[in-house]
This record gives structure tokens, C-alpha cells and sequence, in this order.
């Protein structure tokens, strides 16, 4: 499970060939959701309000290199680092 990128203590992941719909995995101090892509929003599990705006906010800002990551890990291929909240 690749680690795509990291801010504030939050951790984003992806798995190599998951299930549709393209979402990306959160870790932030034991908590754990999936975000979905292309709406922001969270597919199953729960974040800290604070961290799920971030991690949300961002979603938004780097919709399409999440979405060029997703297509790389469908077909196996490396993933890219996205740049973090700073």
C-alpha cells in the first residue's frame, strides 16, 4: 500500500488494483476512512473533523493527480507523491 502523500500527521495511501469507485485510504492517530475522489467525500470510515476538512480540502485541490494515481495503481504501475498540505 503506497503512501501517496503526508501532512499533519495524516497518512494517504492506495491500494494496487482496489475496488471502484477511485478513492484514496486515510490513517490520522488510529482513525481510519476511505475518501472518494471525485465527490470528496468519505466512502466508510471517519476522521477527527478537523483532519476530514483537510484531508477533504485537499482531495479537491489535487483531484487530478489522485485520479493519475489511480489509473497507475489499476494497471500496477508506480505511483507518484503528491505534494502535501503545507
Amino acid at each position: 500500500m503506497p503512501e501517496i502523500s503526508s501532512f499533519h500527521g495524516i497518512r494517504c495511501t492506495m491500494y494496487y488494483d482496489d475496488h471502484n469507485p477511485p478513492h484514496f485510504h486515510v490513517e490520522y492517530a488510529g482513525n481510519k476512512a476511505l475518501i472518494d475522489i471525485k465527490n470528496a467525500v468519505v466512502l466508510r470510515g471517519a476522521l477527527p473533523n478537523s483532519q476530514l476538512k483537510l484531508v477533504l480540502g485537499w482531495c479537491v485541490l489535487r483531484q487530478t493527480e489522485l485520479m493519475d494515481d489511480w489509473e497507475l495503481a489499476k494497471r500496477g504501475q508506480p505511483l507518484f507523491k503528491i505534494q502535501p498540505l503545507k
